[in-house]
């Protein structure tokens, strides 16, 4: 059930030279690359991009691009402690919606790295009513929680989120027992509601 759109925002593209980039989201590296900003992956040369991202399926994007990897983390939270840890001098440009989570944003200012970020698309959240009962319901991102429970109940439903980040938002919303993957992809997900289902 679609619960959210995203629309990527038109942005006139600028000189990336001597920034690190991150992507947290596809939708984030589709609209990057839509926008035909180029970076730049000449290790050969001191100015070149570094490219750190969230979750495998944003690696793949980017690799459909033509461009690899410097680092890939499971979550937000764990890109930030990253960075704090080993990317002190680095200057850094976040590509993402603008329903993107502060987390890097409140994180790394605070630790006197630089940081900005670049809203590349609209996530807009659809708040749809549903009539029909369910017994599991599965959630693949914040902003689908948000949309999701502002008009129907998360009662009475098995769980299920598809990472930390999902699951923390959908603790606002019940006290009922929420079944987390272990990895933030689709056949982590599917192997948790299968492996539920057996027991």
């Amino acid at each position: 059930m679609e619960v959210i759109k995203t629309v990527p925002i038109r942005t006139t593209p600028f000189e990336l030279k001597n920034y690190s980039l991150i992507f947290t989201s596809v939708n984030g590296v589709n609209a990057f690359f839509q926008n035909q900003f180029k970076p730049n992956e000449d290790f050969t040369s001191r100015c070149f991009n570094k490219i750190y991202c969230v979750g495998e399926k944003t690696k793949r994007e980017l690799r459909k691009y033509g461009f690899g990897t410097f680092k890939v983390l499971k979550n937000a939270e764990a890109l930030s402690q990253f960075i704090i840890g080993n990317c002190q001098h680095e200057k850094f440009l976040h590509f993402c919606g603008n329903l993107a989570l502060d987390v890097l944003h409140q994180d790394l200012p605070l630790q006197n790295i630089r940081y900005k970020k670049i809203v590349v698309y609209h996530t807009e959240e659809l708040n749809p009513v549903i009539h029909e009962k369910y017994k599991a319901i599965v959630f693949f991102s914040p902003s689908g929680v948000r949309s999701f429970a502002k008009h129907n109940s998360l009662e009475g439903m098995t769980l299920f989120s598809i990472g930390k980040t999902t699951s923390k938002e959908i603790k606002n919303y019940t006290q009922r027992i929420i079944f987390t993957s272990d990895d933030n992809n689709l056949v982590s997900i599917l192997s948790l509601i299968r492996n539920h289902y057996k027991s």
